[in-house]
């Protein structure tokens, strides 16, 4: 996954905007619904945030307040980072945040969460708990018909092929799953969901 992820940082955002391998699928609605998900965090209130996994800070740059993003990439950092003029960009690992308890309001993980086996799930939840009173997850919505679980075989510009694990959600699913009390569901879509939870402490 981390090599995997250092090579695609170039050609990352293709996923978001269906250009490069991504322009000939066939993707009913995906642009009106990626416009919905970026709106949908745009309205979230101001809040001290850590984008977990942050990426090319594709969605991290339309969330308000201070905002630092986090990723295992240099690569995917370096381009945050660019994106981020008032906020911070960061390597670090999801799975030990390098921050104080309570450092945040919110964590925001957006095409994370489902990535996650499970020990690796406990384990980034304990420490967005730990760190903030909200989470915020932004996945991959289940369809009907298809597996909630799978590996995939995926292939970048540079021909590498990588082996990457990935779940689907349904919004109810998800937010029993990340725990915490207040669910929200800010967006369920046919290919996007997001879902905020909120803890009584962080702990």
């Amino acid at each position: 996954m981390r090599s995997y992820y250092e090579a695609r940082a170039a050609e990352y955002d293709d996923w978001y905007l269906g250009t490069g391998r991504f322009a000939s699928r066939d993707r009913p609605g995906w642009d009106a619904e990626r416009d919905a998900l970026t709106a949908a965090l745009a309205a979230l209130p101001p809040a001290r945030t850590l984008d977990v996994a942050c990426g090319t800070a594709f969605l991290t740059l339309h969330l308000r307040g201070f905002v630092v993003g986090l990723d295992q990439s240099a690569g995917m950092v370096r381009i945050a980072q660019s994106r981020l003029p008032e906020g911070l960009a960061l390597v670090g690992d999801a799975l030990a945040l390098p921050f104080a308890d309570g450092a945040f309001d919110r964590v925001l993980a957006g095409h994370f969460y489902g990535h996650l086996a499970g020990e690796e799930r406990a384990a980034f939840l304990s420490e967005a708990r730990r760190v903030a009173s909200e989470l915020v997850v932004v996945d991959s919505a289940l369809r009907e018909g298809e597996p909630d679980e799978a590996w995939q075989e995926r292939e970048l510009d540079d021909g590498s092929r990588h082996r990457v694990y990935k779940r689907w959600f349904t919004p109810d699913a998800l937010a029993a799953e990340l725990g915490g009390g207040d669910a929200e569901t800010l967006l369920a879509g046919l290919w996007f969901l997001a879902v905020s939870v909120r803890f009584a402490t962080a702990q």
